[in-house]
């Protein structure tokens, strides 16, 4: 039999095409009275777009957030938001907006809302990354949690295909190392399955018709499950090997799980067997690591780290960093495999289970 605890984080969802409509309404059980709207330069109208729809609850907008959240924009937005009197924070976007979000509520204990305009899952969980000196470091907070998350399919509508296939694989990452997570339970196992199922049923529709919105509503439902998902359970090599990649080589973040995950998950299989099965079923393949490469391949995404910046020469240094602090992984860290993992990964060679 198992023996698990849960315990469920305190966020509220409001999920359905349309649901910006609520957000003032939001805002408002959040007992908040002026918000800093929050987008990288790219979403900046977006982000006027929401700042127009609170009125008079707007503070402010601050465009500048960035891949990795950098320490320095972390500060500059805190001090933005002291200056202007803002009581929250909304984030408009994906990781990097949301993970700047959460970057301000660490210091300041400000609630904040997040609308997500891509599959990145981050707005479900108290676990934040700030980059300083070119290493990003992650930790779990309660501050950091989102109050409120609006999960509006209209919005990604826009999304370009290749990210969001990126994106939704960045999604799938999440639930796949939450099958063999240390801390695991059943309510994250079947959230896990449900999610990846969704998102494979989502992507490769997607890709055939980008504006279809019931494959949008999927891949935004399979991606709140994966998140909710990260937000309660431990990850383990896949996440941290691209933390690795992403904070200290600026490595773009959705394209390197993509791309590391079905090599990480090639390294656990024998070790997570069960996992491995639930994964494959939830994808409707044989084999997880061929399944995830396979989705990855065939709707158009990179699946070689050489093909998004990665110098062949800061291999060895990227593993020598992925082996420090050990951390809990179904099978052992051996390096000289860790570094056949990466080279695989660099290459973009198909994983061999």
């Amino acid at each position: 039999m198992k023996t698990f605890v849960y315990n469920g984080q305190p966020s509220r969802v409001v999920f359905g095409a349309g649901s910006l409509q609520y957000l003032d309404r939001e805002i408002e059980a959040l007992g908040a009275n002026k918000a800093l709207v929050l987008s990288t330069p790219e979403q900046r109208a977006s982000a006027e777009m929401i700042a127009d729809l609170l009125g008079s609850r707007a503070a402010g907008v601050f465009d500048r957030a960035v891949m990795h959240v950098p320490i320095e924009t972390a500060r500059e937005a805190r001090e933005i938001a002291r200056k202007l009197g803002a009581d929250c924070a909304v984030a408009i976007g994906g990781g990097s907006t949301t993970g700047l979000g959460k970057a301000i509520a660490l210091d300041s204990g400000l609630p904040i809302l997040a609308i997500p305009t891509t599959y990145a899952g981050s707005e479900m969980t108290p676990i934040y990354g700030i980059t300083e000196d070119g290493i990003k470091k992650t930790g779990k907070d309660a501050r950091v949690l989102p109050r409120t998350v609006i999960y509006d399919p209209e919005l990604s509508l826009s999304l370009p295909v290749g990210m969001s296939i990126t994106s939704g694989i960045n999604a799938i990452a999440h639930a796949a190392e939450g099958l063999y997570a240390t801390d695991g339970n059943p309510i994250m196992d079947l959230m896990a399955k449900e999610g990846m199922a969704a998102l494979g049923r989502a992507l490769p529709a997607i890709k055939k018709v980008a504006n279809d919105m019931a494959a949008r509503s999927d891949a935004l439902y399979g991606a709140w499950l994966c998140g909710t998902v990260l937000g309660n359970v431990g990850m383990a090599l896949h996440h941290k090997l691209c933390h690795t990649l992403g904070g200290s080589f600026n490595l773009p973040h959705a394209e390197t799980h993509t791309i590391v995950l079905p090599h990480a998950l090639a390294y656990n299989a024998a070790a997570a067997p069960e996992a491995m099965l639930a994964i494959a079923g939830a994808l409707n393949a044989k084999s997880a690591a061929q399944a995830v490469f396979g989705l990855a391949k065939d709707n158009g995404a990179p699946v070689a780290l050489r093909d998004i910046g990665m110098k062949e020469s800061d291999l060895d240094k990227a593993c020598d960093i992925a082996m420090q602090n050990q951390y809990p992984n179904p099978r052992p860290l051996e390096r000289a495999a860790i570094r056949q993992l990466l080279q695989n990964a660099f290459e973009g060679a198909r994983p061999g289970s």
